[in-house]
């Protein structure tokens, strides 16, 4: 049984987006553990501020009807700063999403929230750390061998079709095709293999980096073309120019 010595916050949050600069809370939910076992919960649904994307809304649920008369972070911000006081904090990918967004939104609301002290317990970490993700782990669990010489580069793709034709064996949704395996977990589109660019929901290429990101490509060089001759100065793989040259020529083309 797990012994506390202080109460633990687990922390979920559902947002608009994934950029801890742009992006708000949409929901908040937190689950206290006490040190003598009890549970203690707390649930909110927080107005961002700004339209949930479509894209997101098919994700989790949560629409812009749902928070129109919601609390802003700003409004409910005391509540949960008072509510985790104390409290070390926990969650799955927590210390790298929803701890450093929650603390986004205390800073957006004025609120001096000290963490220096808590102890953070990601659970995805201890996944991997307890269940390794590498080639050599997934070999072991998959065939139930040892990988022999690994990084040895004929050694490793022979092992690699190995655990794939295990994993095909072993979750029948995935079927028996290219097309099928891919159905159940998700095509990538990719605009450059670097993913300086990707698609937005409506699949129009936009920046994946810096000050432009979010924005569509081809409508930013049709405005700022000095932006296309810095990248191509730049230190970006080829490819990357050779998708921002296709870019920009159709951008010439739409003036």
């Amino acid at each position: 049984m797990l012994q506390l010595t202080r109460p633990i916050a687990f922390i979920d949050l559902e947002a608009t987006g994934i950029n801890l600069s742009t992006d708000r809370i949409v929901e908040i939910a937190i689950v206290k553990i006490l040190p003598d076992g009890t549970r203690q919960v707390k649930r909110k649904l927080i107005n961002p501020q700004m339209t949930i994307p479509q894209v997101v809304i098919d994700i989790h649920g949560i629409t812009n009807d749902m928070v129109k008369d919601a609390p802003t972070f700003k409004q409910a911000g005391n509540e949960i700063k008072q509510f985790l006081e104390n409290c070390d904090l926990g969650g799955y990918n927590s210390n790298r999403f929803d701890i450093p967004l929650l603390m986004e939104e205390f800073l957006r609301a004025d609120l001096d929230v000290d963490l220096t002290d808590r102890k953070m317990v990601d659970v995805q970490h201890i996944f991997y750390t307890m269940e390794p993700r590498t080639l050599s782990a997934a070999y072991k669990f998959f065939c139930n061998k040892e990988l022999e010489n690994a990084h040895s580069a004929e050694v490793d793709i022979n092992a690699t079709i190995e655990v794939f034709e295990a994993q095909v064996g072993r979750y029948e949704k995935l079927g028996t095709t290219v097309e099928s395996i891919l159905s159940v977990i998700g095509e990538e589109k990719i605009v450059d293999y670097a993913r300086r660019f990707s698609f937005d929901d409506k699949g129009v290429e936009v920046f994946n980096f810096g000050k432009y990101k979010g924005k569509s490509v081809v409508d930013t060089l049709r405005n700022e073309p000095q932006y296309y001759d810095w990248m191509m100065k730049g230190d970006f793989p080829m490819h990357t120019k050779k998708k921002l040259t296709e870019l920009f020529n159709r951008a010439l083309l739409k003036k």
